[in-house]
């Protein structure tokens, strides 16, 4: 009993930690930037009525906010997603953008913005996630069909990544063949950036994030039942074969998602995972879940506060800040685990 009051008061201020550090880090987003706005004075623009009308009232609140909220709220999907991919997979180097999810979400939403610009002068940010949405299924059905195949997860890896590179060839050559216009915004893009977001976005980002994280905590108990094998989760009851197509369906709507509105981000499904279980010391689902979307929602505020303000005025692709970061952990992860089997 006292071994398990410890954990709960290890996770307890696990979860404490997080919220101080997504706190901190929103101050910092609205704080830090080519405006220069006084920490005090961010504090008087959100709490109060004060430099209502001003220009640094529209830049917090129409520019700044939106940004970090869909930060946060993307790198919280992109967390989750991670986690369920590695627990579908059982191994904790899989993830979206490994395994082409994401690759597939882009080639297609490429090809659908090329087409709608053209015929029906753009699209909706709806019809944008849907289009990565099933992306995602096309990406993900591939690599279900080789892991029907062949049950080393090296190989299948291997297989996720070339399909990545393919998505990717042939999302350029639909880039090559589009109008000057479509081509800066599609190459801008495909770099990965949170800027640009406005409240509408943000809106249609969590309804969609939101709903899916709260299906996945609905799956609690049955992925811990699947974390033991799938013999224990079938003598449980458990429908095996449904809760696999939830799986796959979450965790590509949350990939296609963060690629409909900023991109393909590298990294942070492999390493936000592996962090939380760290960081708690469970692996626990009904833990790692939210911990996960907290830990992902700080991971990408800081990356995007470095990728805005490092070269100011040159920003940073998203991509490439968290590779920066994440790679490092998912080499550290290899590592520990090569000792761990010696």
């Amino acid at each position: 009993m006292k071994e398990e009051s410890k954990k709960i008061f290890r996770w307890n201020i696990c979860f404490a930690v997080l919220a101080v550090l997504l706190f901190a880090a929103v101050v910092a987003n609205i704080w830090v930037g080519s405006a220069n706005i006084s920490v005090g004075d961010v504090f008087k623009i959100l709490f109060t009525d004060a430099f209502r009308g001003q220009s640094v009232h529209t830049i917090v609140w129409n520019i700044r906010i939106p940004r970090l909220t869909a930060a946060a709220l993307l790198g919280g999907a992109l967390g989750v997603s991670g986690y369920l991919i590695q627990t579908y997979f059982r191994n904790p180097i899989a993830s979206p953008f490994v395994l082409g999810i994401s690759s597939g979400a882009k080639m297609v939403l490429a090809f659908v913005v090329v087409i709608a610009t053209n015929f029906w002068g753009g699209m909706s940010g709806v019809s944008m996630v849907l289009a990565s949405f099933v992306g995602s299924l096309i990406s993900m059905g591939f690599v279900l069909v080789c892991a029907g195949k062949t049950k080393n997860m090296a190989i299948l890896l291997i297989i996720g990544i070339m399909i990545g590179y393919i998505c990717s060839a042939v999302t350029d050559l639909i880039i090559t063949f589009a109008k000057d216009e479509e081509i800066v915004n599609l190459t801008y893009w495909s770099m990965g950036s949170f800027s640009g977001k406005d409240w509408e976005d943000v809106a249609v980002i969590a309804g969609f994030v939101l709903t899916s994280f709260l299906g996945t905590l609905l799956l609690v108990k049955p992925i811990s039942a699947f974390r033991l094998g799938e013999g224990y989760a079938q003598s449980m009851g458990m429908n095996v074969k449904l809760f696999r197509v939830l799986i796959i369906l979450l965790s590509s709507l949350l990939s296609a998602c963060v690629v409909a509105y900023a991109g393909p981000v590298s990294f942070v499904g492999i390493a936000v995972p592996h962090l939380t279980k760290m960081m708690f010391s469970s692996s626990k689902p009904s833990v790692i879940l939210p911990g996960s979307f907290l830990l992902g929602a700080v991971f990408c505020l800081v990356c995007d506060l470095i990728a805005r303000t490092a070269f100011a005025p040159t920003e940073l692709a998203i991509g490439t800040v968290t590779a920066i970061f994440g790679a490092p952990v998912v080499i550290g992860m290899l590592l520990s685990r090569r000792r761990r089997e010696a």
